[in-house]
């Protein structure tokens, strides 16, 4: 592969799966400019029009379910039985940002305060052109989360999707032209890492969204913000994460191990708000571990393309690499393994991408494992004694995007207890009885190393436009 290429393997055959050519610097800063004076035209548009364009979308995405689910499990290797859902999420939160548009921008009229002889209102105004860094793990949730309202916003968008998934990009661009949007309005540019800040430091890039890694969100900053001939602008950053659970002794047991699973274990751990560690109330522990390593014995690793597949490969050897490594470091520190290798042996072999699911006991916040994000099919469990002992661990975190409470909020007690750790747990979501869910309706966004910024809610068309200010004194002759 040359330097001004980028090849996809696929993360069950380690084959090639498509190969993008990078633009060089002078058609990287031609097609922002493009871009720049498309979003010029497209502010003018009525938002109804836009609201239109949007609903269009949304039938011409669903159209190509299909080739969509197939593609997406080729590219990252999530079983295909699950890859439709991603569909039928990024049509329900396109759904409500569409329903919400005309209120998130509308003008705030303050004329109900005004003085007389005076009238001031508040408009939301976009930024311009907003640079879309993508990630490969639930790349059309996390695109439609800042490409649609950044276009009904009037701004005009340039995704830049990640190597692994690149196709994804390229559909939701399909998807918008066949819904009328005018040309460089939305376009997808492959970039390596070198181009990706020549971008974030250009001058007629206004805005960066980004998700993905720490590394990655803190170098998008720098050549953002540290660009001598740019002044200063907007970066969302949506990063990592190492989302606890806490299981409080009034639970619903069968039903907190059933939904832990498979927030640790669904697309194979490999989400920002995945479940990774688990705090059990000691009166419940030992049956909670029981149960919860009886269901996830349950798991069929194997390729994503067979439909009987439940847990498909991460999405490299280098990722599983690190995995094991993990795992390893916590063992030899002291850890226990309860998931048994062998039936997974024959698939999670060295060297590829597969990695069988594992529980670890007997683990402390001394491990990479209980600290440090693992973004695979592995969790660590804990027993503790209080819910205090419980927050305290919670919090004793670099990330801080979700977390859960499992507790009976029908009683006054299991009610008053999740009010306390919703004020004092250091995170952006707080859950009850549920996790690893992003609510359209809700703000999604992150504290600490997780990240800042907001998307979705009518919150994510804020970071999206600026505000500006109209007074008008009123003058008669």
């Amino acid at each position: 592969m040359s330097s001004s290429t980028q090849t996809t393997l696929a993360p069950h055959t380690q084959q090639p799966v498509v190969t993008r050519t990078y633009p060089t610097i002078p058609e990287l800063d031609a097609a922002i400019a493009a871009s720049s004076a498309a979003q010029k035209t497209w502010r003018k548009v009525p938002l109804s029009e836009r609201i239109n364009i949007g609903r269009r979308f949304m039938t011409e995405f669903d159209a190509l379910k299909e080739p969509i689910a197939r593609e997406l499990s080729e590219q990252m290797g999530r079983p295909i039985r699950y890859t439709a859902s991603e569909v039928r999420g990024t049509l329900e939160r396109a759904e409500y940002m569409l329903s919400i548009a005309p209120s998130s921008l509308a003008d705030v009229d303050l004329s109900g305060s005004d003085k007389p002889g005076f009238h001031r209102y508040i408009r939301r105004e976009p930024l311009g052109v907003v640079l879309v860094v993508a990630p490969w793990n639930y790349p059309y949730l996390v695109m439609i989360n800042s490409v649609l309202p950044a276009l009904l916003a009037g701004n005009s968008v340039i995704i830049k999707p990640s190597p692994q998934t690149p196709l994804t990009a390229e559909r939701l661009l399909q998807a918008f032209t066949l819904a009328g949007l005018p040309p460089s309005v939305l376009s997808v540019l492959h970039l390596p890492p070198a181009l990706v800040a020549h971008a974030a430091a250009h001058p007629q890039v206004n805005f960066i969204s980004f998700t993905g890694s720490v590394a990655g969100g803190k170098a998008v900053e720098r050549a953002a913000v540290n660009a001598e001939h740019v002044g200063l602008k907007g970066v969302g950053l949506e990063l990592g994460g190492k989302d606890p659970a806490y299981v409080r002794e009034d639970a619903d047991l069968e039903y907190a191990v059933e939904q832990l699973v498979d927030g640790a274990m669904f697309n194979s751990g490999q989400s920002c708000c995945a479940i990774e560690r688990i705090y059990v109330h000691q009166s419940l522990y030992a049956t909670f571990v029981r149960q919860f390593v009886e269901l996830t014995n349950q798991y069929k690793l194997g390729s994503p393309l067979d439909p009987s597949t439940t847990l498909g490969p991460v999405v490299s050897v280098a990722s599983a690499s690190r995995i094991r490594a993990q795992v390893a470091a916590a063992v030899q520190a002291g850890a226990k393994q309860l998931i048994p290798q062998e039936p997974f042996a024959a698939v999670a072999k060295d060297g590829t991408a597969f990695v069988a699911p594992q529980v670890l006991v007997d683990v402390n916040h001394k491990m990479d494992v209980m600290m440090e994000e693992t973004f695979g099919p592995v969790v660590g469990i804990m027993s503790v004694s209080s819910d205090a002992e419980a927050l305290e661990l919670m919090n004793d975190s670099p990330y801080g995007l979700t977390a859960s409470i499992w507790t009976d909020l029908s009683s006054p007690a299991g009610q008053a207890a999740f009010d306390g750790f919703v004020e004092d747990l250091e995170t952006g979501t707080v859950f009850a009885n549920r996790c690893d869910y992003l609510d359209p309706a809700l703000a999604w966004t992150g504290v600490k190393d997780s990240g800042r910024g907001v998307s979705l809610s009518k919150f994510g068309f804020d970071q999206l436009t600026r505000a500006k200010s109209v007074h008008m004194k009123i003058r008669t002759s």
